[in-house]
């Protein structure tokens, strides 16, 4: 639906990261957008969007502002607002919503829950057990290997997972996690490259919408304690067109049709996270909405209207809608954080030559940020993500990292190689 049919349309945007500003400079080049507005936004969605102070949590208050504002769709960024059921209070109010009901988000809000889907269905994946205690734990790390993976079994912005490499480092991941009320998920580790799969689907049906691949380590090599992210990009050249189908086809497939069978079916974008094994692909984890930064560089890719397909996924017409279409270009995104980041960032610090690193061409999306006086200041560990297209990796790699250069930000770092395995491929092969 859009501006070609005469129908314009106001949408409320959820979320303030460089997720949701990505989304936001899409969503603002849709033919068919009235009015933009962002819960709570930041300063860079402030130039595509009318930001609103809205209490997120309080979904009586986020569904009267939409009815009071002719609100037409509702795009929730976050995987917090998804697992408390935002999207259930927009659909009982007769909003529409990009994103799944709090009972289809369990696929990323409980590990449990997907790991015995998994099981339950057949869709392969690590082996795995399901721990309610340290103690329970414990003992059932005597029925792995090593290295061995623990996973804190609930939302952890993309950090509570440890690759344990020792039999001590695994016990004290478990003390970690069990230190207040929980549950965890111990797995066997996979060998392999990792690769990220997203995939739009709207209860019936589903469409690909591209790859990506992440760099979690916050250090060069992939060294370091995981972060939220450090940088990716788009596509995720191995994951080739046929092991994209082995995915789509062995593990979304099967578990878009066994939560529709349960009576929870899945709308909104399913984000697989994959290990390409010898074995082939197998499923890590999922998660129930865009990635941060991945969603950057699909952005930057996707040559279509992002307003149009993501009505068309609340409305139940994704059949109906023309196929996603994206860009032969490569997109390139690097995160620069504050210092001290993934531990207690450094914030407050002035940032400055966001126009200069966007001459090029290149996309500065906030992350962290907020706006002291006439100063945009950082607010966050993660504070941008800089993201730039190119021919080829090593060429989105460069205009990437000029812009970075242009960036006045004393307190910021980042990763120097993002794209480092791609490259490095590339150089072999020629």
């Amino acid at each position: 639906m859009g501006s070609e049919e005469g129908v314009f349309m106001n949408v409320l945007l959820i979320g303030s990261g460089g997720r949701e500003h990505a989304l936001a400079w899409k969503l603002a080049q849709s033919p068919g957008l009235s009015q933009l507005y962002a819960a709570p936004g930041n300063p860079g969605i402030a130039r595509h969007a009318s930001c609103v102070a809205l209490d997120i949590g309080d979904h009586d208050a986020v569904t009267r502002f939409c009815a009071e504002h002719a609100i037409a769709l509702v795009v929730i960024g976050p995987e917090v607002p998804l697992v408390d059921g935002l999207a259930d209070a927009l659909r009982v109010a007769a909003v529409p919503v990009f994103g799944p009901s709090a009972a289809a988000a369990r696929l990323e809000g409980s590990k449990g829950f997907t790991k015995r889907l998994c099981a339950r269905v057949g869709i392969p994946t690590a082996r795995f057990v399901a721990v309610g205690s340290r103690i329970e734990g414990t003992i059932a790390l005597d029925g792995f290997g090593l290295p061995v993976v623990i996973k804190a079994d609930g939302l952890a912005a993309g950090k509570g997972v440890t690759i344990a490499t020792t039999r001590a480092e695994a016990e004290d991941a478990l003390a970690a996690i069990f230190a207040g009320p929980g549950s965890a998920v111990i797995e066997e580790f996979l060998e392999g490259e990792e690769a990220s799969l997203f995939v739009l689907a709207d209860g019936t049906h589903h469409v690909a919408f591209g790859s990506a691949q992440d760099h979690k380590r916050v250090g060069d090599g992939d060294t370091g304690p995981n972060t939220g992210g450090m940088g990716a990009y788009s596509p995720a050249a191995v994951l080739t067109p046929a092991l994209e189908r082995a995915a789509i086809d062995t593990i979304v497939a099967p578990t878009l049709a066994a939560m529709a069978a349960e009576g929870t079916p899945f709308s909104g974008v399913l984000y697989a996270g994959l290990m390409l094994t010898a074995e082939g692909p197998k499923l890590i984890e999922y998660n129930v909405r865009f990635g941060d930064p991945e969603c950057q560089v699909l952005m930057m890719r996707f040559d279509g209207d992002l307003l149009a397909l993501m009505h068309a996924v609340a409305q139940g017409h994704l059949a109906d809608a023309a196929p996603p279409r994206f860009a032969d270009a490569v997109a390139l995104t690097v995160v620069v954080a504050a210092r001290g980041y993934p531990g207690t960032p450094a914030t407050g610090g002035a940032i400055a030559g966001i126009e200069a690193a966007e001459q090029d061409g290149a996309v500065v999306f906030h992350a962290g940020t907020r706006r002291d006086g006439e100063r945009i200041v950082a607010s966050g560990g993660r504070v941008l993500t800089v993201t730039a297209r190119g021919g080829d990796v090593a060429s989105a790699q460069a205009r990437a990292y000029a812009a970075v250069d242009r960036i006045d930000f004393a307190d910021g770092f980042c990763r120097s190689d993002i794209g480092w395995r791609e490259i490095a491929r590339g150089e072999k092969r020629a």
